[in-house]
């Protein structure tokens, strides 16, 4: 402590629970501002997952079907959740069914890249599915 005080630094204790105690003769400021710099280094590098929807029809035709299937690859490629929904409006409600299908091919086209997180289901006029992606291997 006599030679930091020589110095006008601080010592600064580096690993507490060595044997003995690791510490250093610095400032302590720039310590801790380089300590809170790696840290929000960190936080910057590490993948945020978000999660992408996908709107579907009753009677959605084949080659829209595969355009907004190829998207959802695409977010699963990337990490993130995908939420694909069937959207009835009006009298559509009455092709449920039509819409379980949807969703069901959906799920089986992405298989190889994602896992079902959330059984189809109607939530008010919407049939929603939710699609993880897989760990890389």
């Amino acid at each position: 402590m006599e030679m930091a005080q020589e110095q006008a630094l601080d010592l600064v204790e580096i690993a507490p629970n060595a044997d003995p105690p690791v510490c250093k003769i610095m400032d302590y400021g720039k310590f801790l501002y380089e300590k809170n710099k790696k840290e929000r280094d960190a936080r910057k590098k590490q993948h945020q997952t978000q999660l992408k929807e996908i709107r579907f029809r009753p009677r959605t035709d084949t080659h829209d079907f595969e355009f907004k299937a190829k998207h959802a690859r695409e977010f699963l490629m990337d990490g993130h959740k995908v939420r694909a929904y069937v959207q009835f409006r009006g009298r559509d409600i009455i092709y449920k069914e039509q819409g379980m299908l949807i969703l069901a091919r959906l799920v089986d086209a992405l298989k190889e890249v994602s896992k079902l997180d959330q059984e189809p289901r109607m939530e008010g006029r919407r049939m929603t599915a939710i699609l993880t992606p897989l760990k890389p291997k």
